[in-house]
């Protein structure tokens, strides 16, 4: 991911694939609805690290850090897009 867009982008996404309202996500994580909201919108220029992991934590996904350039295996693509 290159954006803050683009991780609200797909933190949206996972969370419509798991059938969970925004408020139930952003109550478990400690942030409020209209954060949650705002971020998955992309109008959002901050979104801090604390608040980003317990969203993670919520939505069962985790960050993983790859040398840019290295896309990582077809299973791993596979996986990725079917989120």
């Amino acid at each position: 991911m290159k954006s803050l867009q683009e991780l609200g982008k797909t933190v949206a996404t996972r969370r419509r694939a798991l059938h969970l309202r925004q408020s139930m996500v952003a109550s478990h994580a400690g942030i409020s609805a209209e954060s949650l909201s705002r971020f998955e919108r992309g109008r959002i220029t901050e979104f801090g690290s604390r608040k980003l992991l317990a969203l993670l934590a919520v939505l069962e996904m985790e960050i993983k850090f790859v040398e840019k350039g290295h896309a990582g295996s077809l299973d791993e693509l596979k996986k990725e897009r079917s989120l």
